[in-house]
């Protein structure tokens, strides 16, 4: 049975800790990663939660109780997956367009490197030559992924060193005796069709025999959730077993045997995730009527920033006769999570949430027109925790500085 919350627990929380308000399911979390375990128990895999759609401090706890790794894509990431108690050869970091001291902090810390341009590249082979593992993040040239802004292994995107550039990668290689323990690649996310995942072995198969370290493969994350009813996420059974008949089928140079690895996000912490508002004005115009709720895009930029679906309820009032309104926030700037949606007869003071708010919700959430951030809670183990204070006021202050 899938782990969620009723409209009436998600109430109480409302009516506990106020609104607005993030809620994520600890259980839920768990039983996306069991999905996981389960289906590449037969394959040498290992999972990396990626982090950046959710970095509160008790998640990542939670995440590491399960027995996830942890990718990382910033070295502050780093430093808060250590602070969660991460062993650091548990801790993944790759690197995106970063100065190279932050890539030497990550190597002091003892944790797994991915480099992603040449120009690193070069300057990690002469300070540290063959003393220290690294990884090399390569562009496959695939586009996949739900829409352009999150697709990241295209012949345009940023990430990554492009494929096509393998010879000046080998030069460095040899120039400065690199050891390299394993080659990544993630071409983006919300990636429904196995099939992509296969597109990038193929790749990888041609390049594996040219690096002679190689200890695993690093295959990134992107997998797809449910947001409509009847959405379909990604098939991770049929993917395991893609994956193991690709390894299967092309055996690694010398007889070794390489691990995979997957950098989950979203998957893992999306649907564990709610956001609860509150309606403040109803307004009818001749086109629509709004329901402007007490939070905007400085809490859920998903809508406004990739045009992302997300579900609605009316947990005030379940039974009431649906209607269309378009809920809108109280932003200076035109922040329209849903247009013409069908709802039950929302009234002023009622309770909308919205799911799959787990993933890149709060963490992407910023104090735009001086609003404050919402309190997070988890629930877990049958109890709603509070994790994290709403904003006060000197939250607003806290680092300006008067000069005046």
């Amino acid at each position: 049975m899938s782990q969620s919350l009723s409209l009436q627990q998600l109430k109480e929380a409302a009516e506990q800790f106020g609104t607005p308000l993030y809620v994520y399911h600890a259980e839920k979390i768990t039983e996306q990663y069991q999905k996981l375990q389960t289906a590449f128990s037969k394959s040498d895999v290992k999972i990396f939660y990626a982090c950046k759609a959710l970095t509160n401090i008790n998640i990542l706890k939670h995440v590491r109780s399960l027995g996830s790794n942890i990718d990382c894509s910033s070295i502050n990431e780093v430093k808060l997956a250590l602070h969660a108690g991460f062993e650091p050869e548990r801790i993944l970091y790759t690197s995106n367009g970063i100065d190279f001291s932050e890539i030497e902090e990550a190597k002091e810390l003892g944790v797994h490197i991915n480099i992603d341009s040449l120009s690193n590249l070069e300057k990690f082979g002469k300070k540290f030559g063959h003393s220290y593992p690294v990884g090399i993040r390569l562009r496959p040239n695939i586009l996949a992924g739900g829409n352009l802004k999150i697709s990241t292994g295209h012949d345009k995107s940023k990430f990554g060193i492009p494929v096509d550039q393998i010879d000046k990668i080998l030069s460095l290689v040899a120039t400065y005796h690199l050891f390299i323990k394993d080659l990544h690649i993630h071409t983006g996310s919300e990636i429904k069709d196995v099939e992509v995942f296969v597109q990038g072995i193929a790749v990888l198969f041609d390049i594996i025999p040219k690096f002679q370290e190689l200890e695993f493969i690093d295959l990134g994350g992107g997998f797809k959730v449910p947001y409509k009813e009847g959405d379909a996420e990604t098939d991770i059974e049929l993917l395991a077993a893609k994956v193991k008949e690709a390894f299967d089928r092309h055996p690694n140079p010398k007889g070794k045997s390489l691990q995979v690895w997957f950098e989950p996000g979203k998957f893992l912490v999306s649907e564990c995730g709610y956001l609860i508002t509150q309606v403040n004005v109803l307004k009818e115009s001749t086109a629509t009527v709004f329901a402007g709720v007490n939070s905007g895009f400085n809490h859920l930029i998903r809508p406004m920033f990739y045009d992302s679906y997300h579900r609605i309820k009316n947990i005030s009032n379940p039974g009431g006769e649906e209607k269309k309104y378009s809920v809108v926030g109280n932003i200076c700037e035109t922040d329209t999570f849903a247009w013409d949606r069908k709802l039950n007869e929302v009234r002023e003071g009622d309770y909308l949430v919205f799911y799959n708010a787990g993933a890149y919700g709060f963490e992407m959430s910023s104090n735009f027109n001086s609003r404050y951030k919402p309190a997070e809670v988890l629930f877990k183990e049958g109890k709603m925790h509070l994790i994290r204070r709403r904003d006060t006021f000197d939250d607003l202050l806290k680092n300006q500085v008067a000069v005046l």
